[in-house]
């Protein structure tokens, strides 16, 4: 008797590494829980297919709650973040599906080499 279909996790988890655009929105939701909103710019060199190429984007970032907001305010433009988390369709009423990155982890990266 042949095997039968393996159940695979559904998964949906990405790191990235970047610099903030420009100063943090945020703001605090009807039950008093803050909000931050900032894109993220990514820059890298990556191999596929043998050859290396360019990587660049943009993405939007939300991080919800006092302990991943917290400081989030005194970051400048250019500040170099990590943000771990997974990818949400934006909103809801919108026809396209843009997404976001939601926060789960945030950690300022030094720009030491």
């Amino acid at each position: 008797m042949a095997p039968g279909p393996v159940a695979v996790e559904q998964r949906n988890e990405l790191v990235l590494t970047g610099q903030l655009l420009k100063p943090a929105d945020i703001r605090t939701t009807p039950a008093g829980i803050p909000i931050a909103r900032f894109i993220l710019v990514h820059s890298s060199r990556r191999s596929e297919a043998g050859q290396l190429r360019n990587v660049e984007c943009r993405i939007a970032v939300v991080a919800s709650g006092q302990a991943l907001t917290a400081g989030i305010g005194d970051w400048s433009p250019d500040t170099r973040i990590q943000v771990a988390g997974f990818l949400c369709r934006a909103g809801y009423r919108a026809p396209d599906m843009r997404i976001e990155l939601h926060a789960l982890d945030i950690q300022t990266v030094s720009t030491d080499a």
